[in-house]
């Protein structure tokens, strides 16, 4: 394995532990609730902080560390997320686990924003997509691997383990971080007035906007994919199991092929899988009306939905180049708000009176708005 190539999966170790214990809570929450003794609404309101944690943190976080090297950085958020993951592993009652779950949740934007910029760094020219994908597959994976299994070591077991294993995630991830980036030097003074003006330009506040929308998209249809696939496919809680399985390896699949594509043209991959996500999305109620109909269905969707995330995250370090690391916080946290806005569109979708099977067909208007961004950021 090449130099780089080492760097970037230290950097990618990170992004699984974090993907992990984003992810993790929503299959326990039954079982978290019962153990702080607090109702599960009152418990959702655990993965609905760290969104919020994410989002703000991302850009104050980035901001305060820009005055260290890059590997100072990532070593520091990784140091938070194991303090984060030790805490909710320890906690007595609802309230310190919220407090835990926030403290964890500061690391997330900052360590996907600063370890994109040291990925492009360490990468060769036209390896630059591939490396910033590298990073988003750690993500992927965990919802393949890492959340199934503490998952299930959770509810087998006590829900205080799967925190303690994530926080053991954070430590192998620092060894690896320690181990395998060079040595950087000390980041220059930061023009804050200058990195602010980078992101705050037009173009820039498109793109974020667009990343809102993509993400929208997403869990307009993911947080129901339950019901929905019981709907449509009259599919079993196994064959769920199973699709959602599929469904990550779609992640996957999309993240890899995305970065290849990115090498040579983020914003013609931006192009291909928006355009891919609308045409799949209009045939989800139609292309998943049984099990195995289903199956195919949920992987494609997830191979095209998760090929948006590199380029749009090279999207915005391009626009905002005077401000990169700051840029591609910003982004993981709109991503974020992408997640709270899609889920609760979904919910008013339902809310009003649509069924389950009408999801697929907003989440393909939010993708469409998204493409729509994209040829407008084009021609400025």
């Amino acid at each position: 394995m090449l130099a780089y190539q080492w760097g970037v999966f230290a950097i990618a170790l990170g992004t699984f532990g974090i993907g992990t214990t984003e992810f993790m809570p929503m299959g326990l929450l039954p079982v978290i609730a019962d153990g702080v003794g607090a109702s599960i609404p009152t418990a959702g309101l655990l993965i609905s902080a760290y969104a919020i944690g994410v989002m703000f943190g991302a850009p104050l976080v980035t901001l305060f560390l820009s005055r260290y090297s890059h590997k100072t950085a990532l070593l520091a958020l990784m140091s938070v997320f194991v303090l984060g993951n030790v805490l909710s592993a320890l906690a007595i009652n609802y309230e310190t686990l919220l407090f835990s779950r926030v403290i964890t949740s500061l690391a997330h934007g900052a360590f996907f924003g600063i370890g994109a910029v040291v990925a492009m760094n360490l990468a060769p020219y036209h390896k630059k997509g591939s490396a910033v994908a590298s990073i988003f597959l750690g993500l992927t994976i965990a919802n393949i691997v890492g959340v199934p299994i503490t998952t299930w070591l959770g509810q087998t077991f006590d829900w205080r383990v799967a925190f303690a294993i994530t926080a053991v995630l954070g430590l192998v991830a620092i060894l690896g971080i320690s181990r395998s980036l060079p040595t950087m030097p000390p980041a220059e003074k930061v023009d804050v007035r200058s990195e602010l003006n980078a992101i705050m330009q037009p173009a820039a506040l498109r793109a974020f906007a667009t990343t809102v929308m993509c993400a929208s998209s997403m869990f307009t249809l993911y947080t129901y994919i339950t019901p929905i696939m019981q709907t449509l496919a009259q599919a079993s809680d196994n064959a769920v199991a199973s699709m959602l399985m599929l469904t990550g390896i779609g992640f996957t699949l999309g993240n890899y092929i995305s970065g290849k594509i990115t090498d040579k043209s983020p914003n013609m991959a931006l192009l291909v899988f928006l355009g891919l996500q609308i045409l799949v999305l209009l045939m989800f109620r139609f292309s998943a009306t049984s099990v195995i109909g289903a199956g195919i269905t949920t992987l494609l969707w997830g191979t095209v939905i998760f090929g948006s995330g590199p380029p749009l995250q090279m999207q915005v370090m391009k626009i905002a180049e005077k401000a990169p690391g700051l840029a591609s916080s910003i982004n993981i946290g709109a991503f974020n708000l992408g997640n709270a806005v899609g889920a609760a569109v979904g919910g008013l979708v339902i809310s009003i009176g649509f069924g389950y099977e009408w999801l697929p067909m907003f989440a393909a208007l939010l993708s469409f708005f998204a493409l729509l961004m994209v040829f407008f950021n084009s021609e400025k």
